[in-house]
């Protein structure tokens, strides 16, 4: 998304001041891209762009702009800029600012995402970074600019908190990510963090695809379909009770669809994100602290991840990396003692919620259950790759020790679905 902030310096007289960029995938749609940015005043919203090598601004698209009037003391008033981008070139590279006449971004690049199911697609993912202590950033900064990542997953938790100033510690964090967001599609969903007036700061902010203010969604890429969805539905029942079951149905029918035979064939893998986890040994007396999570059982989310054959489900939340055993209904079910992500018999839980914020790490009960695989407390990230319809690869990365990768997993299926349980 390309954000750029006017600053009123004399009566009549603005100057414009680059503030946060960030380029956000768009419907579904192959070949399309959007990208967002914030002003202070009305102006129009343009992107400029071209390929790499070639004119810069050879190509112009135009969108609008949304008021966003946050909710605190000073009612402070903001445009939201969305402009999509069409026809774009798979795997092409290409230079853009984005803004208008009263001013223009820096110049970014970008490379429009491959749409060929057999993409290998990369990804950097991680909950809960915020303004102070964003300890993994300066390290995901540079890989993303070194083009280690075709798409960043934040599985919640922004900012600490996007509301906070009357939203200035939301433009703050936008400006910290734009040296990521700007490059890559930035995938999100909601935490509880972002609870403040019925999560207004992130449903403004954030440009996700289809028509559910980025709450909950899903799209293709490579061998997989990816699902994005609310914990949070769970716990702020004051925004209303119906949420928790529109989603619900969502997921549902989403799922149905991504089983017909001729869709999961094509995109085999089932990823879904979310911020608070089924499963977790932290111990903090937090909802998956205790057996019946909220996340797990009302209505059964893992019910439903299993009877729609979930392969991996990615949490945060936690401000630890841990990783299970595949697992449902609280038991272990390994492919194997020797192989146990070979042909897994429930689906890989992976909680990477250590990117760092203002509440540091948590720690974790001496005394975990059965299913866990592998904890630690360091900051980090963790990375992922789809690498056909059979391999998918994990790992955690530790910032605390200078990036060294302390933990890593092909899980790998010959079959996918609810049949690949049996």
């Amino acid at each position: 998304m390309c954000t750029l902030v006017t600053v009123p310096i004399a009566p009549g007289v603005v100057r414009t001041a680059t503030v946060q960029i960030y380029s956000f995938f768009s419907t579904g749609v192959p070949g399309s891209m959007v990208v967002t940015w914030t002003t202070f005043n009305k102006t129009e919203s343009v992107v400029e762009y071209g390929f790499v090598g070639g004119r810069p601004f050879e190509m112009s698209s135009k969108g609008d702009a949304t008021l966003f009037v946050d909710s605190g003391k000073e009612k402070r008033r903001m445009f939201i800029h969305r402009v999509t981008l069409r026809g774009l070139k798979p795997t092409a590279a290409y230079v853009y600012h984005c803004g208008s006449d009263g001013g223009w971004s820096d110049v970014f690049y970008f490379t429009a995402l491959n749409d060929s199911s057999s993409f290998s697609p990369r990804f950097a993912l991680y909950g809960d970074l915020g303004n102070e202590n964003p300890q993994s950033l300066a390290r995901l900064q540079k890989e993303t600019q070194q083009g280690m990542y075709d798409v960043i997953l934040h599985i919640g938790d922004f900012a600490y908190d996007m509301d906070e100033d009357n939203a200035r510690i939301g433009d703050e964090f936008m400006r910290q990510i734009q040296s990521i967001a700007a490059y890559v599609p930035y995938m999100t969903c909601p935490g509880n963090h972002e609870n403040a007036y019925n999560f207004s700061n992130y449903r403004n902010r954030f440009s996700m695809p289809g028509n559910t203010e980025s709450l909950w969604y899903s799209w293709n890429l490579g061998s997989a379909h990816i699902i994005s969805l609310s914990t949070e539905v769970y716990f702020y029942l004051k925004f209303g009770l119906e949420l928790l079951f529109r989603q619900y149905e969502w997921l549902k029918k989403d799922l149905e669809e991504a089983n017909r035979p001729e869709n999961r064939a094509q995109r085999p893998w089932i990823i879904t994100m979310g911020h608070r986890p089924m499963y977790c040994s932290d111990d903090d007396q937090d909802d998956c602290t205790r057996f019946d999570s909220y996340v797990r059982k009302t209505p059964g989310l893992e019910d439903l991840f299993y009877r729609y054959g979930v392969d991996v489900e990615l949490w945060a939340h936690e401000h630890t990396y841990e990783r299970l055993w595949p697992v449902y209904g609280d038991k272990v079910y390994n492919g194997s003692f020797e192989q146990p992500y070979v042909n897994p018999k429930a689906p890989v839980h992976i909680i990477t919620g250590s990117a760092g914020c203002r509440e540091r790490t948590d720690r974790f009960n001496p005394n975990p259950k059965g299913w866990s695989a592998f904890r630690s407390t360091d900051y980090g990230y963790s990375r992922m790759q789809v690498f056909n319809a059979t391999h998918l690869y994990l790992e955690q990365v530790s910032d605390d020790q200078d990036g060294k990768v302390i933990d890593s997993i092909w899980v790998v299926k010959e079959k996918h679905g609810v049949s690949a349980w049996l």
